[in-house]
């Protein structure tokens, strides 16, 4: 199992405070096992949306996080509460792999990875500097916090080939939206487990990664076959009451792609 320890190098990265923006990109944050920077490319569109991606850089053997990682582990996280022009940044992942830590299972990247953010701009201010304050973790046998604030500004060579390039890559590795044809679907909602009906490409088998939110916890799916189609069981922790909103998210991996939706609360 991952457990998190501190090293100095991150309790440094931590302190320090963010240096000014002089560019679409951000310097490099340096941890043990790798590094990690903030790259933006173009304008906001017509909402006022900016995009741009976490680019994460690691070591051979070195491993980072998904959205929910399961029983251990630092999802990343983005804060950019202290940038005037910007509202809110959100991060989205790419398809994630299983790892096993002896009998600990958790999802996360074996590899470099970009996860795409989208930035929203506040309504009537200009587009400035944008300090964001980024937290992941990675890991080895161990694994380590990179914690840093990483400065930007997004219309300094807002046209740089090179980030665009990092940008556009990071969007396109994101899993398709969900359909009737290829996602999953709810069948049974029971104490401590659901059962959801996997729709995929005839033959295709398929993994499922599903993300806790709103005091939800889940364990790993169980796969299962019921009335010749591919089904999966998982165990739920689950909150008294249940929440308003959309749902969880989830991600469906099989060997013609993957699919990313959300699967309604219960």
């Amino acid at each position: 199992m991952c457990k998190m320890r501190v090293s100095s190098g991150a309790l440094l990265l931590a302190a320090l405070s963010a240096v000014p923006a002089q560019a679409a990109s951000s310097n490099w944050a340096e941890a043990d096992g790798g590094r990690a920077r903030l790259v933006t490319s173009g304008v906001p569109d017509g909402d006022g949306r900016l995009r741009g991606a976490l680019q994460i850089q690691l070591k051979p053997g070195w491993k980072t996080y998904w959205r929910d990682p399961g029983e251990a582990g630092v999802p990343p996280t983005i804060d950019v509460s202290a940038s005037r022009s910007i509202r809110s940044a959100s991060l989205d992942f790419p398809a994630p792999e299983r790892h096993m830590d002896g009998d600990y299972a958790w999802a996360g990247y074996g590899h470099s990875v970009s996860l795409p953010v989208v930035f929203e701009t506040a309504p009537g201010v200009a587009l400035g500097a944008i300090d964001a304050a980024v937290f992941l973790g990675i890991c080895e046998t161990i694994c380590v916090p990179l914690q840093a604030t990483l400065a930007i500004d997004p219309s300094q060579d807002a046209d740089a080939p090179d980030d665009a390039a990092i940008v556009d890559d990071a969007f396109e590795a994101l899993p398709r939206p969900a359909s009737r044809a290829f996602g999953i679907e709810l069948v049974k909602s029971e104490a401590d487990d659901i059962v959801v009906e996997v729709h995929v490409p005839e033959g295709d088998a398929a993994e499922l990664f599903l993300a806790g939110s709103d005091d939800y916890l889940f364990g790993v799916p169980e796969a299962f076959e019921e009335g010749g189609k591919p089904h999966f069981r998982i165990p739920v922790t689950r909150p008294d009451s249940t929440p308003s909103g959309h749902g969880f998210h989830y991600t469906l991996v099989t060997r013609s792609g993957a699919v990313s939706g959300l699967l309604p609360f219960f």
